[in-house]
């Protein structure tokens, strides 16, 4: 039965090689790792320190990784015990089905009780608030908003969960003493407490009033508690202590569901009844319950659910007044940037019209200048033969100047109104003309001058306007004195021979008028006519002062006066010539 290993003779050789090659290949190994191992060592503190640097790179990595999936923030970091978390969310509750809660203390209370029904948030809120402080101080971004402040603590002592033990013959109730005591053995100035369900699992009676003598002791050690509690009394010691302030975590009692949000201020109902119900709790029961529940706790929860009622009101309409706010400044801030574009519209029109106007009145005036440079001219060459050509020459050159000057100062813009239209017939003195661009009538108080130009009366004003602008309204007639207006000769003024003597300027500029009047007592004078008579109208009296000053130092004029009742009055002026 045994066996016997046989190695051939021929086979010893070929394994006493292998063994040896074997061998050397081991050595050989070892001798290549020391020779790396010395190379390496010359440089093992710079690989060393490049190591630590990677380690720490990795680190920064990995935290802007995670602030970048929780989509958190830097908040004010500060060591003064003050809290104030805006829309925090709990690091392990994914950030799309997390409800963000505000969360405050120790700016104006170092204690905040919170309160509500079972499956509310209470302890996620507890959880939160200590698992942001413990990441700020390791350094971590929190998922918080813009403007949240946090405080470093030395010590964040927690009583969370329930710690009984069958082997170390621990209850509920002993398991949060044992912790209780070690934190009360603790806290200090710079501690944060939380404490969760504190008094419970023993008598409600004994237990509320233990939580109330736990917490007044710690805040007389100075750390900022955070606490949750179903029990009235801690309810009413947040009432009455000025250091302690409630909060709750909201619940539908419509849907008998939580909502998660977590308010600052009031207190919570337990809401037990209500859920139990919803549980399929007989209702007899809940009935039976409610009837031994003490008329003082009863009060109490009729006066919470009424103020939570109110509070849920008012921040209904606060949210409203907000958007309403945030439309008003909307609002006021499109007015404000439309009234600064204005403004500067206005500015620039402005200024275009500052320009317009001085190349205006820089053009007038140089016209102008020419216009007296050739008087002058016309004045030195009076003696000449050929004067009256050269004056009816300067007439007409003037017309052409001053008709220049009108268009380049009129103001209405051009339009392309009925381009195509013809007038009937030629327009004469006395008709009334519409015009399109001003959207209004006017009276033609002169004849055309052959140069496309004539005088039109608008009101009170007179202005000259190309024909081609006009559009002739064949129903209305002028009358003066009630009788048609006569159909009077050229603008030049020709002077029909009568046994009175007539010149009708009605219409005319002052100084056209004058023009006109020199000329007439030039032609009676030469007739031999002693009185003659001129019509000027009455309207705004500016042409009846201008010629009766002019008459006043003429030297063929002897006397004047105004018409008499059946002469025209005040329209006319009658002149004694010499």
């Amino acid at each position: 039965g045994q066996t016997i290993f046989i190695e051939p003779i021929s086979i010893v050789e070929a394994n006493n090689d292998i063994r040896l090659l074997e061998s050397k290949e081991q050595e050989e190994i070892e001798r290549i790792i020391a020779e790396l191992c010395s190379d390496c060592g010359q440089y093992a503190d710079i690989l060393e320190e490049n190591y630590k640097i990677c380690a720490e790179l990795n680190l920064y990595f990995a935290k802007a990784n995670l602030a970048s999936k929780m989509n958190a923030s830097l908040p004010e970091i500060t060591d003064d015990g003050i809290i104030n978390l805006k829309k925090a969310r709990h690091p392990l509750i994914a950030k799309n089905k997390a409800v963000p809660i505000n969360i405050s203390i120790g700016e104006t209370y170092q204690t905040l009780i919170i309160t509500g029904a079972n499956t509310g948030g209470k302890t996620v809120a507890l959880k939160t608030a200590g698992l942001l402080c413990a990441m700020t101080m390791c350094g971590l971004l929190i998922p918080v908003s813009d403007g949240s402040k946090i405080s470093v603590f030395d010590k964040i002592l927690v009583d969370i969960g329930d710690s009984q033990s069958i082997e170390q013959n621990l209850s509920t109730f002993s398991s949060h003493t044992n912790k209780v005591i070690e934190i009360l053995d603790t806290a200090d100035v710079s501690s944060l407490v939380l404490l969760d369900e504190l008094g419970s699992g023993t008598d409600p009676v004994e237990g509320a009033a233990l939580a109330v003598s736990v917490i007044e002791s710690l805040m007389n050690q100075g750390a900022k508690i955070i606490a949750t509690t179903h029990y009235q009394e801690l309810k009413l010691f947040a009432i009455e202590n000025p250091k302690a302030e409630n909060a709750s975590c909201e619940f539908d009692i419509q849907t008998l569901k939580p909502t998660y949000k977590l308010t600052v201020g009031s207190p919570g109902q337990s809401n037990a009844f209500a859920i139990s119900e919803s549980l399929g709790m007989p209702k007899y029961i809940i009935e039976k319950a409610k009837s031994l529940v003490s008329e003082e706790n009863s009060r109490l929860e009729t006066v919470i659910g009424k103020l939570e009622s109110a509070r849920t009101e008012l921040e209904k309409q606060l949210e409203t007044a907000r958007k309403l706010k945030a439309e008003a400044e909307e609002n006021a801030e499109k007015i404000r940037k439309e009234l600064e574009t204005l403004e500067k519209s206005k500015a620039d029109e402005l200024e275009k019209a500052r320009v317009q106007a001085m190349s205006i009145i820089e053009a007038t005036k140089a016209e102008s200048n020419e216009l007296i440079d050739e008087l002058e001219q016309l004045r030195k060459e009076k003696e000449k033969k050929n004067f009256s050509d050269n004056v009816s020459a300067m007439k007409s050159k003037s017309r052409q100047s001053f008709n220049k000057m009108y268009d380049t100062a009129n103001p209405v813009s051009k339009k392309n109104l009925n381009e195509n239209y013809v007038l009937p017939r030629k327009l004469k003195r006395g008709d009334t003309v519409y015009i399109p661009e001003l959207d209004r009538n006017g009276i033609i108080s002169g004849e055309p001058d052959g140069s496309e130009f004539v005088y039109v009366q608008l009101g009170v004003m007179r202005t000259k306007m190309n024909i081609s602008k006009l559009r002739l309204v064949e129903s209305q007639k002028v009358t003066y004195a009630n009788k048609p207006v006569k159909k009077s000769a050229k603008i030049g003024g020709k002077i029909e021979r009568r046994g009175t003597m007539e010149l009708d300027i009605r219409g005319c500029a002052c100084d056209e008028g004058i023009h006109e009047v020199d000329s007439f007592i030039d032609s009676a004078v030469l007739s031999n006519i002693q009185t003659v008579t001129i019509i000027h109208g009455k309207g705004t009296g500016l042409l009846r002062q201008a010629v009766r000053q002019h008459l006043k130092n003429h030297r063929a004029v002897k006397t004047f006066r105004p018409g008499v009742y059946g002469e025209g009055e005040d329209g006319v002026t009658i002149v004694t010539l010499k």
